[in-house]
């Protein structure tokens, strides 16, 4: 089978495989979409930690096309979406109900090889099952959906809480529905990109601002200047990681939730936390939410059309994930 693999930072391209074979309690995925996140892209650049070589991709959905031995909740011919962080199940935080801590996480498209294939293995009991009529490039939504139900579950947003949203990628646009649905009272979106600021806008953001003038602070700052109840920071840089903190109202939550770079570093005053009282609680991951994602998937209460930019065959993989994003993109989905 065709896998697109990472062998080393700034490394990777297109190989056959051996198709695998479903473990017990395993299913053998016929990958349909396998959509591109920004993570991808760190762990291009050597970023973010990887097995190497590795097949990524952990936005996948597809067709069951195999069971190993065990598997019953499940038939050859479902169509489902994986959640890609595989719990050992055993050590004391997988006991205390934070998988997303596993000490022995291996996440699949990270550690093991992913949805970047003409076929992908999963264990069952991190699948959920979707509708058979579903949109395909739908079902690649529901790995990130499900990491941004988990930031709303951290953030408590109360009904007409004002909230502010740094970064206009995907991720920032689907926290804006997501946050309307939390009834929230006002809702910023900050991003240099005017589309995608418009968008905001349509999808039920009260206002959306571009920070290029001066990082995006003072312009925020004047739409609430007490600051804001919720700011989740959607970026990724150590800039807009401290901006969130500095326009958060005190008493207000901070919810660190764009993948930083690893080697990155800030500055932070812990008088100025201990005395604004300032909540800074990062969202790390999905712990049980894949499957709330997809029943709001299937649901059609997001619009997720609105956000695929393009799609792409196998063979071109290795080159968007190992460029910038292009102008203008919002999410690529590879469709094998």
């Amino acid at each position: 089978m065709r896998a697109a693999q990472l062998f080393a930072p700034g490394e990777m391209r297109n190989i056959e495989l051996e198709r695998p074979e479903p473990g017990p309690g395993e299913v053998l995925i016929r990958v349909e979409a396998c959509g591109i996140c920004g993570s991808d892209r760190h762990m291009f650049k050597g970023e973010y930690p990887t097995a190497k070589p590795v097949t990524l991709g952990h936005e996948f959905s597809g067709i069951v096309a195999g069971l190993g031995a065990g598997v019953t909740a499940l038939s050859e011919g479902d169509r489902v979406a994986g959640d890609p962080n595989v719990p050992c199940g055993r050590c004391s935080f997988c006991r205390d109900g934070k998988p997303n801590h596993c000490t022995e996480l291996k996440p699949i498209g990270v550690m093991r090889n992913g949805g970047f294939a003409e076929y992908v293995v999963a264990p069952a009991d991190y699948l959920a099952k979707l509708p058979a009529d579903l949109n395909p490039l739908h079902g690649a939504f529901c790995e990130p959906v499900s990491c941004c139900v988990h930031a709303i579950d951290v953030a408590r947003i109360r009904p007409g809480n004002r909230v502010a949203i740094i970064g206009g990628g995907v991720i920032g646009l689907l926290m804006v529905e997501l946050v309307k649905r939390e009834g929230a009272g006002e809702i910023v979106l900050s991003t240099r990109q005017a589309a995608r600021r418009a968008l905001a806008l349509e999808l039920g953001a009260t206002h959306s601002v571009d920070p290029s003038a001066d990082g995006g602070t003072g312009v925020l700052l004047a739409l609430a200047p007490e600051g804001y109840d919720v700011v989740i920071e959607c970026a990724g840089t150590g800039e807009t990681f401290l901006q969130s903190m500095a326009i958060a109202r005190k008493g207000g939550t901070v919810v660190p939730f764009g993948v930083v770079p690893q080697d990155e570093r800030v500055m932070i005053s812990p008088f100025d936390l201990l005395t604004r009282e300032l909540r800074v609680e990062p969202a790390w991951l999905n712990p049980r939410t894949l499957n709330r994602a997809a029943e709001l998937i299937a649901s059609g209460a997001l619009s997720l059309d609105r956000l695929v930019t393009r799609t792409i065959g196998l063979g071109e993989v290795p080159a968007v994930i190992g460029a910038p994003p292009a102008p203008g993109e919002i999410k690529v989905i590879a469709v094998p």
